[in-house]
């Protein structure tokens, strides 16, 4: 995910979603948001920290601290490694992109818990083109005001988590992408820490958010994140004016034979990672009826 999150097009929630931790991370983070809240508005007051540790208790600690952790030595090791990788050969990455982009369309698709209804394919349409749409704004540029910053990074972060939505490209589209990667490379303290204010703002603010919806409409959500991700394809087509920063799609050209394949390889990865999600969900719920079993 942190890897996700440096490369412009690439959404750190898709990659959550592939995965199968999407619904626990989202659920989990909205309970740590919660208890926060709860400690800082009842401490003061006397009345002790039950409610909130009751909030933390409904968090999968194990997880969050296993993402946190990776997803900090990813995005310092990607805005070294990958990012420059990306920039150099634009097409090639992509087209891994749109692979992996693609093929995760399966995931929200078959997680929605429910058929499909016409009106839902409808839904998924609208909000398809409308991310078609916006990814094909002009990226533009802007000063880098600690203001406009923390807003910059409100508005990223909800992308984190919001899979077909790139923090990466909403930073590129408003002109603090390569501002934002250099101060990470610099280790920028002030810029870096203004950013992190901005994003702790912005999560707090939009995961509730996502929470209520996967709890009381998870359905929909998932009809939702279907399009976003459907929608998002347009930025990742890997026959773009890379050299000239414009958001033009073009024909296929150059080396067509190797971008395929390495579409193909994209969505190969996804397959496999599934696959593995899915005999790993199904062992441990073997392993659950033998335990059950034994116990009776």
């Amino acid at each position: 995910m942190g890897t996700a999150e440096v490369i412009p097009g690439v959404s750190g929630g898709t990659v959550a979603l592939i995965t199968g931790i999407y619904d626990r991370l989202i659920i989990s983070a909205g309970h740590t948001v919660s208890g926060a809240k709860l400690a800082v508005s009842d401490l003061p007051r006397g009345k002790g920290t039950d409610r909130a540790a009751a909030e933390f208790r409904r968090v999968h600690w194990a997880l969050v601290i296993a993402v946190m952790a990776g997803m900090i030595v990813a995005v310092l090791t990607a805005a070294k490694l990958v990012s420059p990788l990306v920039e150099e050969h634009p097409q090639q990455s992509f087209a891994v992109f749109f692979g992996l982009v693609l093929a995760s369309l399966w995931v929200p698709y078959s997680g929605s818990g429910r058929s499909w209804s016409p009106a839902n394919y409808l839904l998924a349409l609208a909000v398809a083109a409308v991310t078609f749409v916006l990814t094909g704004l002009p990226p533009t540029e802007i000063e880098p005001h600690p203001l406009i910053v923390m807003a910059a990074a409100a508005v990223a972060i909800c992308a984190l988590v919001l899979p077909g939505v790139s923090g990466s490209f909403m930073l590129l589209a408003i002109g603090l992408y390569t501002t934002t990667m250099d101060a990470i490379n610099d280790r920028d303290l002030g810029y870096v820490s203004t950013f992190a204010l901005g994003a702790l703002i912005g999560l707090a603010l939009f995961v509730k958010l996502l929470q209520w919806l996967l709890e009381r409409h998870h359905h929909l959500t998932h009809v939702v994140m279907t399009g976003l991700l459907a929608g998002s394809l347009r930025a990742l087509w890997p026959w773009q004016p890379w050299e000239s920063g414009e958001r033009d799609l073009l024909a296929p050209s150059g080396d067509v034979v190797v971008t395929v394949g390495l579409m193909l390889l994209g969505v190969v990865i996804v397959l496999g990672v599934l696959a593995i999600e899915h005999k790993t969900h199904r062992n441990t719920k073997e392993t659950g009826s033998q335990s059950t079993g034994t116990l009776a």
